[in-house]
């Protein structure tokens, strides 16, 4: 059995949350069929290039709304579990070290990897080892950076958590991607940009010289809008705080869940 998790960051300067990571996992078999789908979607709605939230407008309100759609009914069928991290902006971690502040990217990332989706507690065979094949979007570091952070990550097989759960990383299994060749990254990158763009209240941003918001804006918050139903609907539940980490009720949770937010927290953080 194979999963395969596509990750992406977001954000790492927010006024009032930040260092957002986001990742959708679908299961090996489920992949060729979800990606058909998304794509023959995109080709329908002719949405020819990369779909981003960065290019939500006005015009494309519909279209993405459509994208979203499609995208939260193979979530709602938990064939798509869709997990997004980020922490407070305020609550700075008094103990880090100048090396760990330089990494932050990469010590983020395995936090998420190794605790968002609840990999530990997966359903797949009982005897059998699970391969978890990683799809990272540009890493920001020169090469030699780069092969530090695939290394880290793939060194997570050794945890003695993921070791009895028999979760295994093979090195070749890590690796960096063209977004605009994956549409089902493409459709996390909106989930992702629209959460962020309401915690960090973008969406009642009015464009300087002007006296009201600008259409882009109120167009991104109408998608944003549509999301939260989706997301409702997707959970089976009546109401989802974006800016906390979701409630369960057994561990078991953190992975059967379709849809979680992970607000990221250290033992001691000092308010700024």
């Amino acid at each position: 059995m194979e999963y395969i998790i596509y990750c992406d960051e977001s954000v790492s300067d927010g006024n009032y949350y930040t260092d957002f990571f986001g990742g959708v996992l679908v299961l090996n078999s489920d992949y060729d069929k979800i990606r058909d789908e998304l794509n023959a979607k995109k080709q329908e709605l002719n949405l020819n290039g990369e779909i981003k939230w960065i290019k939500v407008t006005e015009n494309y309100l519909d279209k993405y709304i459509m994208m979203m759609n499609l995208f939260f009914a193979f979530i709602k069928e938990n064939r798509l579990k869709v997990r997004i991290m980020f922490r407070e902006t305020s609550q700075t971690p008094s103990n880090l070290s100048p090396e760990k502040v330089h990494n932050r990217y990469s010590l983020l990332y395995y936090q998420f990897v190794k605790n968002a989706f609840g990999l530990i507690y997966h359903d797949g065979p009982k005897n059998e080892p699970v391969y978890l094949r990683l799809y990272f979007d540009e890493i920001p570091y020169p090469l030699d950076q780069r092969d530090a952070f695939k290394a880290h990550i793939y060194s997570l097989q050794r945890n003695s958590r993921f070791r009895k759960a028999r979760l295994k990383i093979r090195m070749d299994d890590v690796v960096e991607i063209n977004s605009s060749k994956h549409s089902i990254q493409q459709c996390m990158d909106i989930v992702l940009g629209s959460v962020s763009f309401m915690l960090n209240r973008k969406n009642v941003a009015i464009p300087n010289g002007a006296t009201e918001r600008g259409h882009r804006t109120i167009a991104k918050e109408k998608l944003f809008q549509h999301i939260l139903k989706l997301i409702l609907d997707s959970d089976g539940v009546e109401f989802f705080d974006i800016s906390k980490t979701t409630p369960i009720v057994v561990p078991k949770d953190f992975w059967a869940m379709p849809y979680r937010h992970w607000k990221f927290t250290t033992p001691e953080f000092r308010k700024t």
